[in-house]
């Protein structure tokens, strides 16, 4: 059974772990959102999700992350395993509702 939690294992939270994604990772980019993943050593993914300042205010911030991680918490099961993802906001993503969001970020691991 898939736990539809989001649990604090599965997030990144320091510093140096993002900065290690982001230099080693591979980056994958759509439209609206740029994805780097890593290869963790762990037994389940982790997510990070960043949204610059130029986006938007700070309740439009932080509405991306919310969907983004939801879009997470639903579809942990077909993300690549063992690997650390990385999920930047581009300009446009506060346009997109959430299954805009879902279906985009879909696309990036159908091919996974």
């Amino acid at each position: 059974m898939v736990q539809l939690t989001f649990r604090k294992e599965e997030r990144i939270r320091k510093r140096a772990d993002f900065q290690r994604i982001f230099r080693v990772g591979a980056k994958i980019q759509t439209p609206h959102f740029r994805v780097s993943i890593c290869p963790n050593g762990l037994s389940h993914s982790r997510l990070g999700v960043t949204v610059g300042r130029k986006i938007g205010s700070a309740v439009q911030r932080n509405r991306i992350k919310r969907r983004v991680r939801e879009f997470f918490r639903l579809n942990k099961d077909s993300l690549p395993g063992s690997s650390d993802l990385v999920v930047t906001a581009r300009e446009g993503a506060v346009n997109l509702n959430f299954w805009q969001v879902s279906e985009e970020l879909k696309g990036l691991f159908r091919g996974r």
